[in-house]
């Protein structure tokens, strides 16, 4: 079993500050990617193309999805904590939240400033529940649990989000030049949040580095 990280009761309330305020803001970023319409990443892909052939709201695509992807913890012998299940919760009811309040541009500077805006978003989101230390999020355990079979990280990684992308793509889901965008940029950004919100002494990495 993967074995849970407990933050100290002195530092539990700044942790969940940290834990439920990256949720919401990473739910947040995905909201501001679906309504710039030039592309998501791999899981929202998948997720928006799960909302176009059930007609249920993105937000609720990606909670359920999140719940099916922890039953795969099962047999790889990952241990979820609360950050875990605060995920499936709070990121797709914050999204769809924000997509009610926010209408999608039509100018393409408005569509690109959301893309932006929503990566910086989930790189940021990315560095706060990360640095919460209550357990990753159910799509990242299932990378580890995969590199507890004995497949790198990477390798995990990209046949995973390749498998999500090709089926979300196919169900309606959203591919265009934000998706590669994501792709180069979220890594290097969210390492940016990782160095400026890791509390003194913290050494977390974001899961695949």
């Amino acid at each position: 079993m993967t074995e849970l990280s407990l933050p100290s009761p002195r530092s539990l309330p700044l942790r969940l500050i940290r834990l439920y305020t990256g949720l919401a803001l990473y739910g947040a970023g995905i909201a501001l990617l679906v309504r710039s319409g030039l592309g998501l990443d791999p899981w929202e892909v998948f997720h928006q193309g799960m909302s176009v052939r059930t007609g249920w709201s993105i937000g609720l695509c990606i909670n359920l999805v999140g719940a099916l992807v922890l039953l795969l913890w099962i047999p790889l012998r990952q241990r979820p904590g609360l950050g875990t299940i605060s995920n499936v919760l709070v990121v797709g009811t914050s999204a769809d939240g924000v997509m009610a309040l926010v209408p999608a541009p039509t100018a393409w500077p408005v569509q690109w400033a959301f893309l932006l805006g929503g990566i910086v978003a989930i790189a940021a989101a990315s560095g706060l529940y990360i640095h919460a230390g209550f357990g990753p999020g159910p799509r990242d355990g299932l990378m580890t649990g995969l590199n507890r079979l004995g497949l790198s990280i990477r390798l995990a990684r990209t046949v995973v989000e390749i498998g999500v992308l090709a089926v979300g793509w196919l169900l309606g889901g959203t591919v265009g030049i934000g998706t590669v965008v994501f792709a180069v940029t979220i890594g290097p950004v969210t390492q940016v949040f990782m160095k400026l919100w890791a509390p003194a002494g913290d050494t977390a990495r974001p899961p695949g580095t």
